[in-house]
């Protein structure tokens, strides 16, 4: 592995880092208004960066082992990965900043339904707001990561993922008004132990379903004459089950899970923790049949640690077709049990499950 030095010459100036993040309750609701409560993970990004004096931005990925170049204020889609760090550059405009050399460092999966994406945007953008001395609060950094990844990269996506990333603290949840971007750190009980397991199946938010999915929501809104579907109370159901397939399902979804992550937040607070795993599982239920993002294999891991001993609940998170599950659990011997978990899932599907949180 090559130090900054050894790629660029000389030390760097800044550097910068960034978690991505497991979503505990609260799918598919942020680009509707809604509400999110995502927790942080160990799983980081790691940016050192150096300024240069002409307009060349050279940028290494650890990971991948390839340096690549682009001219700052000449950004073009490549469709790669450098495609996140040049949308970031290309937003930033009209704030001061010229060329520069970065190294990066993750060890967030992509495709994992874990924000990979997010996580190196808000740690660049760390970066460049040390390295060139941008006033940027971290709510104004999140928007400015989402515009990048929504405009040049070209994922549709919700604004959760860059403001957990930016936001969020260990050992407590964020809540988040994706409408108002109002936040609160909501701290997790003592009692409660959070699992990260990925399914060996990756997902791309850039294509796909996850964009057809954001579509009906929008056709909903338009049919239902209402301003998002965060406005939907249970009143709406009658109105909701009235429009056609699957445009029905999907906002039943949005309406029941924003209602699901109000009770979840008040769940934490309470130390209600079977209260909670009842939620997770429910999610998971709207998100197979309502809003139909999951898959058969991810199911049967779902299934598969609701099981297991001392488990409270269990869904997948992130985007889904795919990506990794979230169990809520009781700490002791949570890493054991999962890698139990994994076991049987490999035996009954011959997919390999990693299990990321707790190290």
């Amino acid at each position: 592995m090559s130090s900054f030095r050894e790629l660029f010459g000389a030390d760097p100036e800044v550097s910068a880092e960034a978690p991505g993040r497991a979503n505990l309750i609260g799918e598919h609701t942020d680009y509707s208004g809604g509400f999110v409560l995502p927790v942080t993970i160990p799983q980081r990004t790691r940016v050192e960066l150096r300024r240069r004096r002409d307009d060349t931005a050279r940028v290494h990925s650890v990971q991948l082992r390839r340096t690549e170049e682009y001219r700052v204020g000449s950004e073009s889609a490549r469709h790669d990965w450098l495609d996140y760090v040049q949308g970031v550059t290309a937003m930033a405009r009209p704030r001061p900043l010229r060329g520069f050399e970065a190294r990066i460092d993750s060890d967030v999966p992509p495709g994992s339904g874990l924000s990979s994406s997010a996580a190196l945007e808000i740690s660049m953008l760390r970066a460049l707001r040390e390295a060139f001395g941008w006033t940027l609060d971290d709510v104004r950094l999140a928007l400015l990561g989402q515009r990048a990844e929504v405009e040049f990269v070209g994922a549709p996506v919700g604004v959760m993922d860059q403001m957990a990333s930016s936001l969020g603290s260990p050992r407590a949840a964020l809540f988040i008004d994706t409408q108002s971007l109002r936040t609160e750190l909501v701290p997790i009980p003592a009692g409660l132990g959070i699992a990260v397991v990925h399914s060996g199946i990756s997902h791309d938010h850039a294509s796909g379903e996850y964009r057809v999915r954001r579509g009906e929501c929008e056709e909903a809104t338009r049919a239902l004459g209402v301003a998002s579907l965060r406005t939907l109370t249970v009143e709406d159901l009658p109105r909701i089950e009235a429009l056609r397939p699957p445009l029905d399902r999907r906002a039943r979804h949005v309406m029941t899970e924003n209602a699901r992550v109000l009770e979840a937040v008040e769940a934490l607070r309470a130390g209600a923790l079977e209260r909670l795993g009842a939620l997770l599982a429910a999610s998971h239920r709207s998100l197979r049949d309502d809003y139909q993002v999951s898959v058969p294999d991810l199911d049967r891991l779902v299934a598969l640690a609701a099981e297991a001993p001392g488990v409270f609940g269990a869904r997948l998170t992130g985007g889904g077709f795919g990506g990794a599950i979230v169990v809520a659990a009781r700490p002791e011997g949570l890493r054991a049990s999962m890698e139990r978990v994994a076991e049987r899932y490999r035996a009954q599907t011959r997919r390999t499950a990693t299990v990321l949180v707790p190290r």
